[in-house]
């Protein structure tokens, strides 16, 4: 399975803020569409960089005026991607290994989607039931 598989169930739209941005702002945006994760780009193309809610609870552990520091200043800048025909497996590794939960998708260098962990385990589940699915059609047929 590739994540252009998981990309055409879930969607393509990504959330982006601006560098610029405050950590308020960011918050705001989390919020409003329940995510935990925001690609950060100057045009909503390009990927910046990443900002979590880690990222947020780390800056706020002790930081006077949290909410008003730019997100660039807590953003991930050097951000690992994928393309929508690498496989789902070598994605797992790759968030598994440098423990990351949010990976952007970018064709041509231009953002085209993102894929969470979660997203990740619906689609290997579904690939799980399914192949239960054939053998239990196999074995009963």
């Amino acid at each position: 399975m590739k994540i252009n598989d998981v990309l055409r169930g879930k969607g393509n739209q990504v959330v982006t803020i601006s560098p610029e941005a405050t950590v308020t702002e960011l918050l705001a945006l989390l919020a409003e569409h329940n995510i935990g994760a925001v690609v950060v780009s100057t045009d909503g193309s390009a990927v910046d960089g990443i900002v979590s809610e880690r990222d947020i609870v780390r800056l706020w552990n002790g930081t006077p005026d949290a909410g008003d520091v730019r997100v660039s200043a807590i953003m991930t800048a050097e951000v690992r991607t994928a393309t929508p025909d690498d496989l789902i497996d070598n994605l797992m590794l790759m968030m598994t290994e440098h423990r990351i939960r949010h990976v952007p998708v970018v064709v041509d260098g231009a953002l085209s989607g993102l894929v969470s962990i979660g997203d990740v385990v619906k689609s290997r589940i579904g690939e799980l039931e399914f192949e239960r699915e054939q053998l239990s059609n196999y074995i009963t047929s």
